[in-house]
């Protein structure tokens, strides 16, 4: 039996839970730091899911990337970077909480360089303002929620930059019951209404992610999270 709107929401709200604590513990125990790779940060991530849940499951590749590597969207593989003293990093991690699935992402910056902070501080004040957006808007469709994304990272004197503003999130394996069609991002291709049930008559909830870059100054920035489901 399909799980109700309330249970949808109450699994979904715990595995974000999970994936918050998560990343607040790596923060804690000093694992995200200069000095290892990318790809050691994320053995390290990876290891400490496993302590504190005992998952091994990602419905995504898991993402850590610094410096000139937070420039590439999701969908790009850069070569593995050392985390320098100063850099920007970020951190995009799908984890899989009894079968609900988690989308969170994070910025961090080593240092006290104004640029970067402001460009933390900016994913973030982005992400909700996006957030209100959607709330005031009932029959918002995809491809406005994306324009008005990217209208915003120039407001905040940043690129957007990435192809979409988010996806559809749910009970694994989600891509498979959902596909890989525009309609199930927040792309400008997509112009069906967010708040509308998908092709075979399932509920959508939605993540938006927030990613600026700036291009010159080889850095970006990103927030990712729960967009349907307070």
């Amino acid at each position: 039996m399909a799980a109700t709107r309330e249970e949808r929401h109450t699994n979904l709200r715990e595995a974000e839970k999970k994936a918050l604590a998560l990343f607040e513990t790596a923060e804690a125990k000093g694992i995200l730091r200069s000095g290892v790779t990318e790809k050691e940060l994320n053995r390290e991530i990876y290891q400490l899911a496993f302590e504190l849940y005992g998952i091994k499951k990602y419905w995504h590749k898991r993402i850590v990337r610094a410096g000139s590597n937070t420039l590439h969207p999701y969908r790009e593989n850069p070569p593995d970077r050392l985390v320098e003293p100063g850099d920007i990093l970020f951190i995009d991690f799908g984890p899989i909480f009894e079968d609900w699935e988690a989308d969170f992402g994070r910025t961090y910056v080593f240092g006290d360089d104004p640029v970067k902070n402001k460009l933390r501080r900016d994913v973030e004040l982005a992400w909700h303002d996006g957030k209100a957006f959607f709330e005031s808007r009932p029959d918002i469709t995809g491809s406005e929620l994306y324009d008005f994304m990217t209208a915003l990272a120039r407001d905040y004197g940043w690129e957007y930059g990435g192809p979409h503003a988010g996806h559809l999130i749910g009970e694994f394996p989600h891509e498979i019951v959902q596909g890989e069609e525009v309609e199930n991002y927040i792309h400008p291709d997509n112009h069906i209404k967010m708040r509308d049930n998908d092709k075979n008559g399932l509920l959508r909830d939605w993540i938006l992610e927030i990613h600026f870059v700036d291009r010159e100054r080889e850095i970006g920035g990103f927030f990712e999270q729960l967009l349907t489901v307070d």
